[in-house]
């Protein structure tokens, strides 16, 4: 699951102790696991051996960082990027900009032009309009952009509200009612060049039964579009889900191998076996945009109890990270494991908080939690997805530093930010007098 273990009770990264690295490099800070990312996409691009035509985009939407998008693109990844600011992250870590497909609902002009300058692998399209504006764009440059539809299947992936896309109450994609009309028109266009066909359902899917439901729906359709416009490519999007809350000292082989809750999770193994059976007939290239399944368990947030204050209904322990630096907990009612960095004797129940002045700001509510004090170091675990890459400067907090461990060695990967560069690019009106 992932390489964060005790140690002659310590909290350990693979061979670093976190408490070196709070002390060293200061807290709030992220710690990432290379051997955990490196271990999750290639599980998954094992376990997907049955489609000889495959490619891995990570979402990077998830965690944005340089160094571990260039660990993804030495493991041979593309990249599912959103944004002109993705894109240029990709290039500038030494991705490959031919294996990335570009979604979003709201491409400006800017980042089309940039991304056809940069030769994408794809535009996947989310409306009637987005075509019209390719097109327009492309033939400026006298060029036919590459674009697969996304596809809603109106399938309900039984995930949380907020991030649930493909049935339509969701804003993303094309019906798939009217998905064949949208084709029709878009082979018509000179600067199109229908490439393939997109579909998303969500994210933190943690059963396979609505990714097996969604591919049955689109699979017509697919097979359709294959014969009357030769497309390449399949893409499935991603959404797999990952597990946040087993106990760290029982996440061992033995106890998922006896725990039947942990039997019945979505693996990439029970993923590969429902799906491929239904996707290798088709002779494509099958895309697999996973973000949260590669990079999720294999990042911390390391932050140091300031406080432990009681009132007369509960217990609170303050901690330095707060909902500026992972914005979960506030945002989605998430769950995440929190431990010290060094094990403890007793218990205690509280919420677990941060410093911002919003009741919302807190990491966990009436929580049991391993006893701590004043200066301790604790571990918020499965924090390596949409933690950093949701962090803001509310409050006018600097964000946090960012390590990659490597076995017995870290790098500091994003310095913390200085308090200095917080209004970078600010300017007082002139006539706004001291």
């Amino acid at each position: 699951m992932h390489d964060f273990k005790f140690k002659n009770g310590r909290l350990y990264c693979e061979g670093v102790a976190l408490e070196q690295l709070a002390r060293e490099c200061g807290t709030p800070l992220y710690v990432y696991s290379q051997h955990t990312i490196t271990a999750h996409f290639q599980k998954l691009d094992r376990a997907l051996a049955g489609l000889p035509d495959r490619l891995v985009c990570f979402a990077m939407k998830a965690n944005s960082n340089a160094a571990i998008l260039r660990l993804l693109a030495n493991l041979g990844g593309g990249f599912d990027i959103v944004s002109a600011g993705e894109l240029f992250r990709v290039v500038q870590a030494g991705g490959d900009s031919r294996r990335c497909v570009f979604a979003g609902v709201g491409k400006t002009d800017e980042e089309i032009r940039y991304a056809l300058a940069q030769g994408i692998y794809c535009f996947n399209v989310e409306s009637a309009p987005e075509i019209e504006r390719i097109n327009r764009l492309a033939r400026e440059v006298n060029e036919r952009a590459p674009i697969a539809i996304r596809v809603n299947p109106n399938v309900e992936a039984h995930t949380h509200a907020k991030i649930t896309t493909g049935t339509y109450e969701n804003k993303f994609g094309i019906a798939i009612e009217d998905v064949e009309a949208v084709y029709a028109h878009a082979a018509t266009l000179p600067g199109i060049h229908i490439r393939g066909v997109q579909m998303h359902i969500g994210s933190q899917i943690t059963s396979v039964g609505p990714f097996v439901k969604a591919v049955k729906k689109v699979l017509p359709l697919v097979k359709k579009l294959r014969q009357l416009y030769a497309i390449e490519f399949f893409s499935i999007g991603g959404g797999i889900g990952i597990c946040y809350d087993p106990a760290l000292e029982s996440a061992t082989p033995e106890w998922w191998s006896r725990t039947p809750k942990a039997r019945a999770w979505l693996t990439p193994q029970r993923y590969a076996a429902s799906l491929v059976p239904l996707l290798a007939p088709l002779g494509l290239r099958v895309l697999i945009e996973p973000g949260r399944f590669i990079v999720g368990n294999a990042g911390a947030l390391v932050t140091r109890v300031q406080y432990v204050k009681s009132t007369p209904e509960k217990t609170f322990v303050i901690v330095d990270a707060g909902m500026n630096d992972l914005i979960r907990p506030a945002f989605y009612d998430s769950y995440h494991q929190i431990v010290p960095l060094r094990q403890t004797r007793g218990t205690l129940v509280a919420d677990v908080v941060g410093p911002i002045c919003e009741s919302g700001d807190y990491f966990a509510k009436g929580r049991k939690l391993a006893a701590v004090k004043e200066g301790d170091g604790v571990a918020l675990l499965s924090a390596g997805a949409y933690g950093m890459a949701m962090a803001s400067n509310y409050n006018s907090r600097p964000l946090a530093a960012e390590v990659l461990v490597n076995g017995n060695r870290y790098a500091v990967v994003r310095e913390r930010q200085a308090v200095e560069d917080l209004n970078r690019g600010e300017k007082v009106a002139g006539w706004l007098k001291r």
